[in-house]
């Protein structure tokens, strides 16, 4: 049986993105809802697409756990080798 997944379950808090959306900008700069909403959407929806990768090949390597390694390689292979340190 598939749950329901409540939103504040899928995304990430928005204090935490404030946080990281203020270090960005001007001290006295200010951040419309929608505009930490939107990002507070796209941030989850990219940790779940590197995530998904990384399970796939964990899974294809009959493994349980994702490493930090598993998520580097995911990023690199779907084209995020720029983030990726060296």
């Amino acid at each position: 049986k598939m749950e329901e997944v409540r939103e504040q379950d899928r995304y990430l808090p928005v204090a935490n993105i404030n946080r990281i959306m203020k270090r960005s900008l001007p001290p006295n700069a200010k951040i419309a809802k929608d505009a930490k909403e939107a990002v507070q959407e796209c941030v989850s929806e990219f940790i779940s697409f590197i995530t998904s990768e990384a399970s796939d090949k964990v899974l294809a390597e009959k493994r349980k756990t994702i490493t930090g390694d598993d998520v580097l390689w995911a990023m690199s292979t779907l084209g995020f080798d720029k983030y990726v340190e060296p």
